[in-house]
């Protein structure tokens, strides 16, 4: 019989050999720059650290094609297991964002993770995007230009312009040459790095939401090194996101027309009575002819255009006692009237952000962007094909569409030869379509179906789609296709 020291013994063993050959195809040398230095656990400093709770930290290098060049310190953190005897391993957490802290995340869901806990060490650590926002020049946040849809290809050169010029700009004033290498291979390499240091053969793996992008890196680079994999409500870059922009859409249009239901049988519905859904469309429209003049109290002031409206007015989520959809109602109804102030700040905060060169540095090598005003134009005639309320440019590819670099990243079919199966969960009110459409491209994989809103929902503390990750992360025991777990 072989003990758990035995075999951590031959995991680290035999981690050196495969880590060898890997890093000789990829041209890498992630386990090699791990074992330079072993990371010292020490009990976490804070009050708000859960019992038990030990902190590292490691280096790895800013360039993984420049091994022995700058190197960044990512912060780690664990929660041993608790029944060491019966330990299986360790589950390292992949957060999204990107630029999220997965030991924020820890942090935060560890208390409803106790019975995965019983027979894992849980691993967070605050990955190289985050790192990146701690040190992001401060001219790197300001807008390259107002994000809008273009209206034809001399719109588009322009937009393009603007923003390749404001992503230079923040390139020239970054001094950690970050900026250059946030795309999700470098962040993958980065995981596999932590993955030698915990001394580990292979690791099981929970990613959230973009952390879908990384975790399908790794499953690139190192799909002997995965164990499991839990994806929770994760994009599919690996299918394009033009792709997953337009599975979003029919979602969308279900949900509005849940709405506008709703809104016909809710008296205290600003729109009822009324034909809500005609009433928006006509708003949009108007809109799109002459944008609704606005003043924010965080941005000042700016215009909503029917691109701004449909891109960040709706809320699939109609949120505790309806108050969102309550909300949006009524905001739409001041908006025909000519106040926009219901959707200013989130939209107008929106639009700044995503044409802010520093955000889109963590996105746009991942090949987030449009690569071409014909791919744009494409993708609207599907889009609107489908979606007659919501059919709009990608405000989140929009401002990639200047990107001056490379894509280190681009997507393309994933190899699935030597993948475990995976578990995804989504919620069928929104993420769902993305994660399930990852999941299908893994042979014997299974996506569970959450029939209620919500994103990332074992951080939500989900009682159902936490059991299902706990028995699958510790058995490897997958629930039969199509298991629903129903709204909490």
């Amino acid at each position: 019989m072989t003990t758990t020291k035995q075999r951590r013994r031959r995991g680290r063993t035999s981690g050196l050999v495969i880590g060898v050959t890997v890093v000789a195809l990829a041209g890498t040398t992630p386990a090699a720059a791990a074992r330079d230095a072993q990371p010292t656990w020490r009990d976490c400093a804070g009050q708000d650290m859960p019992a038990g709770m030990q902190c590292a930290a490691m280096e790895v290098p800013v360039d993984w094609g420049r091994p022995d060049g700058a190197k960044i310190e990512l912060d780690l953190a664990r929660l041993p297991a608790t029944e060491p005897a019966r330990r299986i391993g360790s589950v390292l957490g992949v957060p999204g964002g990107p630029g999220a802290n997965g030991i924020d995340d820890l942090k935060r869901v560890a208390s409803d993770l106790t019975e995965l806990r019983r027979r894992f060490d849980l691993v967070a650590y605050k990955p190289r995007n985050n790192v990146w926002r701690d040190r992001t020049p401060p001219s790197c946040m300001e807008p390259g230009t107002t994000l809008f849809e273009p209206q034809g290809r001399k719109q588009y050169e322009a937009l393009a312009a603007a923003m390749t010029k404001a992503l230079k700009a923040c390139r020239n004033a970054d001094k950690s040459d970050l900026f250059a290498h946030m795309e999700s291979l470098s962040v993958a390499r980065d995981m596999d790095a932590v993955r030698e240091a915990l001394g580990e053969e292979r690791l099981s793996f929970m990613a959230n939401s973009y952390g879908g992008v990384p975790a399908a890196a790794y499953a690139r680079l190192f799909p002997q090194r995965i164990r499991a994999m839990y994806l929770d409500g994760t994009i599919n870059q690996v299918d394009g996101w033009p792709d997953q922009a337009l599975r979003a859409l029919p979602v969308r249009e279900q949900l509005f027309t849940r709405f506008t239901t709703w809104c016909a049988d809710t008296p205290a519905c600003a729109l009822h009575g009324q034909d809500a859904g005609a009433v928006w469309r006509k708003l949009v429209r108007d809109a799109d002819r002459r944008p609704i003049p606005v003043t924010s109290s965080q941005f000042g002031k700016g215009e909503l255009s029917g691109w701004h409206l449909r891109s960040f007015g709706f809320m699939s989520d109609p949120g505790p006692d309806n108050s969102r959809w309550l909300a949006f109602a009524e905001a739409v109804d001041k908006a025909r009237a000519g106040d926009g102030s219901g959707f200013a700040d989130f939209a107008l905060g929106n639009a700044r952000i995503w044409a802010a060169p520093g955000a889109l540095a963590m996105t746009c090598a991942d090949g987030r962007g449009y690569r071409s005003y014909a791919q744009l134009r494409k993708f609207l005639r599907q889009a609107r094909k489908v979606s007659p309320n919501f059919g709009e440019a990608a405000f989140d590819a929009l401002g990639c569409i200047g990107w001056p670099l490379p894509v280190a990243n681009p997507s393309r079919p994933l190899p699935t030869r030597g993948l475990p199966p995976f578990l995804g969960v989504g919620s069928t009110w929104g993420d769902y379509a993305w994660t399930e459409s990852f999941t299908r491209t893994i042979p014997g994989s299974v996506t569970v179906g959450y029939d209620g809103p919500g994103h990332v929902l074992y951080m939500s503390g989900k009682k159902c789609p936490i059991r299902y990750a706990t028995t699958y992360l510790t058995d490897l025991r997958l629930p039969a296709p199509g298991t629903t777990c129903p709204a909490e």
